[in-house]
């Protein structure tokens, strides 16, 4: 179907009818907001996305060539000395802990409701009834 020009980028022609048709309404967002944010983040993180890229060729250069020279690693404490001497591995940070806050209470407290509806729509595919109340 082709690409959409908006705000600087080239979206699918898909992914834009979508995004309009059906994910942004009800949502508050208004359509063109959206393709003006959407786009100057996109365009701030693009000179940082293209470096972590060119350093991420890079150490796969390194990778490759240290494979070719010496196939698949036996010496593991001279593999890893190669991996640090390259950036690939870096020193352990110190320790820290992670908080949230505001967080909804049933992604909170609820272990993964959305991963068993899937199985449960599965399980109950003969009697097309779900136990835990989920329309199927």
């Amino acid at each position: 179907m082709g690409r959409i020009e908006k705000n600087g980028l080239g979206i699918d022609a898909d992914l834009h009818e979508f995004l309009v048709t059906e994910a942004l309404p009800g949502t508050g967002i208004n359509v063109d907001q959206f393709f003006a944010a959407f786009s100057q983040i996109v365009h701030d993180l693009a000179p940082n996305n293209r470096e972590l890229l060119a350093k991420r060729d890079a150490l796969q250069e390194k990778l490759d060539s240290w494979y070719r020279k010496n196939g698949a690693p036996v010496d593991m404490a001279a593999y890893e000395g190669f991996l640090k001497e390259i950036g690939y591995l870096l020193p352990e940070g110190p320790d820290f802990t992670v908080s949230t806050s505001n967080v909804d209470p049933e992604i909170a407290t609820i272990a993964g409701p959305q991963l068993v509806v899937p199985v449960m729509n599965a399980l109950c595919a003969e009697c097309r009834q779900c136990p835990l109340g989920f329309a199927i």
